[in-house]
């Protein structure tokens, strides 16, 4: 699905709520806000350069495991990348959309070497992904020692300020983003992805207010 297919879909939304189920004015907000959690996570998981097909549920969820590993992959980078054995597996049940399992698998991989910054940040995933993108107190205490252990990588802020766009909180999200860019030298591992996600957000959310602008005229 490309920007302009997403994009008109969510003004066709709003058009929807907006005239055929004659939402009042005041109300628009709120609907805007919800297309907006929508268009920025299309923005920054998606790829809309790929060509748009059917998926079932559980495909779409596979898919989902596989990108978070390539993701965390490239925010790593080579030489900070776990060598423990174990991580492959636990990447393997990410994969497959088993992510409590990967979890248990990787509290042991930190208790063995609690300095493996890539199994931390792998662990942060996996317990935020099985409670549905949700940050809890577990998920939070992995991706700070993640933080610790890799101070130039842009693997833990990137995650956490996935979940905050996914919980609809962009301007936080944002705001993280941009902290841990400054905060990053030049050519650290991941900095030029986050760069562009963070780009990417940053148009989303002028285009929704530029839309948004439009509609309240």
């Amino acid at each position: 699905m490309s920007w302009a297919v997403a994009t008109l879909l969510a003004l066709a939304c709003f058009a929807g709520f907006a005239l055929l189920f004659r939402v009042p004015r005041k109300g628009w907000a709120i609907v805007l806000a919800a297309l907006a959690l929508g268009l920025a996570g299309f923005g920054v998981q998606a790829s809309p350069s790929l060509p748009g097909a059917p998926r079932a549920p559980s495909v779409i969820g596979k898919q989902e495991g596989w990108r978070i590993v390539d993701l965390r992959k490239a925010l790593v980078g080579d030489a900070r990348r776990s060598r423990s054995a174990y991580i492959v597996t636990a990447d393997a049940l990410v994969r497959q959309g088993q992510f409590e399992n990967a979890a248990n698998l990787l509290r042991g991989v930190v208790h063995n070497d609690p300095q493996d910054g890539d199994a931390w940040l792998a662990l942060g995933n996996a317990l935020t992904f099985h409670a549905d993108g949700q940050l809890t107190p577990a998920a939070l205490f992995a991706y700070n020692h993640a933080a610790r252990e890799l101070p130039d990588s842009a693997g833990p802020a990137f995650f956490v300020g996935l979940a905050l766009v996914r919980q609809g909180k962009l301007v936080d999200a944002r705001e993280l983003w941009a902290r841990g860019l400054a905060a990053m030298p030049e050519g650290a591992p991941g900095r030029e992805l986050l760069s562009q996600r963070l780009a990417q957000l940053d148009e989303l959310m002028r285009q929704i207010a530029r839309n948004a602008g439009k509609q309240g005229r």
